[in-house]
């Protein structure tokens, strides 16, 4: 992925990219946040084994993802007793709230900057 804005603004960019981007995530977490909305809500053990990764990798993806608010958990009961958690994606459509919201926040603080570049240059 491109490592600067006129990289970004020059490269063939996906969605993806633009979502691993503003919410700091990796190519495994948007495989499992895709796998959870294509296959509803799952176990840690149970996406390891569709991504074909160890559960502990699986859940450390969850994790990130829960993190950045994509998914959450919910906590099922066992009948002989216990409990277990699955792991449910959000609405793609909340996901890009998100993702707006947090490019409208970067953008209103990098005009703020902007707007003082000058100053600051010539002050240090």
């Amino acid at each position: 992925m491109a490592s600067s804005i006129p990289e970004m603004l020059r490269a063939n960019i996906r969605c993806d990219d633009v979502a691993k981007c503003i919410l700091g995530l990796k190519t495994l977490d948007m495989d499992s946040y895709k796998a959870l909305l294509a296959h509803g809500s799952m176990t840690a053990e149970k996406l390891g084994e569709l991504l074909n990764r160890e559960r502990s990798t699986a859940y450390r993806s969850l994790q990130n993802l829960i993190s950045c608010g994509l998914v959450y958990r919910e906590t099922r009961s066992i009948d002989v007793g216990g409990y277990y958690y699955e792991y449910v994606a959000i609405d793609p459509c909340e996901m890009k709230k998100m993702i707006k919201s947090n490019i409208d926040e970067w953008h209103s603080k990098m005009t703020v900057l902007v707007e003082n570049i000058d100053e600051e240059i010539m002050a240090n």
